[in-house]
């Protein structure tokens, strides 16, 4: 019964940080079913990790001596009602008020399931599956959200939360009475904190800017693009094994994982084609980092620290505004890139339609519906395919404008993976300086 419970509140916790990041796939539908706008969709995902990064360290001294099982169970239920809220939103407004919601309601789940984790396990058992159902969460989020929003509907995301959750609320209540947690007696551990803020700032650019240019740049489906980005979770699972096996000391598995997520980055950053494959390998770079350093940096950052939810709390504020941080140094630079990129994919655009093998007539009618769609869709990524469809031209060119259709998804591929270069490579940067707080010398935490 206990490993029932225990297993039920873990994947609470993996479910509420998967939330972190599990509608990145689901923005390109949101943004069209809701007619909103690109920044408020944004606000989607901003949304939740600014106010569960905001909200984590005040929920955890203000209910820092209320019995656990009492705030774990009212946390699960309001993340439970907010998820139900988020499913039926009829406005893009009224998503992200949800969404906010689902994040306090987040707060409190993660501050009370740590301590009837520990009830139930054990400190060090309870603890660890604490912080591995976050990382699992984390992880799986962008996998999960884009297979649900392939196979039903962006909506589709949150209304399997919804009974998932439910069952985490009879779990909390069913284990009684839990200790009150210690009074504050430790500062928080600066350094691993710092660490993981610029670590999660980083991996923004691989669990956000890489599923965007796949689906937005490259036009894969959502649920192509989860299959995809399912090398990441697969990675940082395989992660712990070979860490226990290889038992690196503790400064020098996070430094391994900051560089491996550094790589994969820059791998990521400058792929030769648009072709899936060339992302499997930095993928799995950015998916062993992950695994290597987000649990060990959170063990490190509660490690004999009391109250122990007062420092989960500070891990779950740097990993989330290291989130936040993440979006607001990226999101600019890519949309800004893909402006800029907009001119000589234009002038490409002009000269592949001069060179294709069609009529005068036929070129100025293709040329006619490409610059209709080109100003519709200014400031993203454009789709063609529709100019193609309204394109009157005669039967026997339409093997030629077929080719040229093929041609010009190949250009803005090519320039899609441009505009994105530069966020990547920032992306590793942020790794690199995380790598420079591990190594840098100083009073070390254990």
């Amino acid at each position: 019964m206990r490993r029932v419970v225990g297993a039920l509140l873990a994947v609470a916790v993996a479910l509420v940080l998967a939330d972190s990041a599990v509608v990145t796939l689901a923005l390109p539908d949101i943004l069209r079913n809701l007619d909103a706008t690109v920044g408020q969709v944004a606000w989607v995902l901003i949304a939740f990790n600014l106010v569960l990064g905001l909200g984590a360290v005040p929920t955890a001294v203000v209910f820092g001596r209320s019995q656990p099982r009492i705030v774990g169970t009212v946390g699960i239920a309001v993340f439970a009602a907010a998820s139900a809220w988020c499913a039926v939103a009829p406005s893009i407004e009224a998503l992200i008020a949800a969404r906010c919601v689902q994040a306090l309601g987040g707060a409190l789940a993660l501050i009370g399931c740590l301590e009837i984790l520990v009830a139930v396990h054990g400190e060090r058992r309870g603890v660890a599956a604490w912080v591995t159902a976050g990382v699992v969460g984390t992880a799986v989020g962008p996998f999960a959200g884009g297979l649900l929003t392939q196979a039903f509907s962006w909506q589709a995301i949150f209304v399997v939360q919804v009974p998932v959750a439910v069952l985490a609320v009879p779990a909390a209540l069913a284990v009684g009475s839990v200790p009150v947690p210690a009074p504050d007696r430790h500062r928080p551990a600066v350094r691993p904190l710092l660490t993981l803020a610029l670590l999660s700032a980083a991996l923004t650019a691989a669990l956000f800017l890489l599923v965007l240019l796949l689906v937005e740049g490259w036009r894969r489906s959502p649920g192509v693009a989860a299959l995809a980005v399912s090398v990441v979770p697969l990675a940082a699972l395989a992660a712990r094994p070979l860490a226990r096996l290889l038992r690196p000391p503790a400064e020098v598995e996070v430094a391994t994982g900051c560089f491996l997520i550094a790589g994969g980055l820059v791998g990521l950053a400058i792929p030769p084609s648009a072709d899936l494959v060339w992302t499997i390998a930095p993928q799995a770079l950015v998916g062993l980092g992950l695994g290597l350093t987000i649990d060990r940096l959170t063990s490190q950052a509660m490690e004999l620290r009391l109250p122990r939810i007062r420092h989960a709390g500070w891990t779950i504020s740097a990993r989330h505004l290291g989130v936040v941080v993440g979006l607001a140094i990226l999101t600019p630079v890519f949309t800004a890139d893909l402006q800029d990129a907009q001119v000589p994919a234009q002038e490409a655009i002009a000269s592949l339609v001069l060179d294709a093998p069609l009529l005068p007539e036929d070129k100025i009618a293709v040329a006619q519906a490409l610059g209709r769609e080109l100003v519709q869709q200014q400031g993203r990524v454009p789709d063609l395919s529709n100019a193609f469809v309204t394109a009157d031209l005669q039967p026997e060119e339409r093997p030629a404008a077929a080719q040229l259709e093929r041609d010009l998804d190949a250009q803005l591929e090519r320039a899609a993976a441009r505009a994105f270069r530069d966020s990547f490579l920032i992306g590793a940067g942020l790794a690199l300086l995380a790598l420079l707080t591990v190594v840098a010398p100083g009073r070390r935490t254990r």
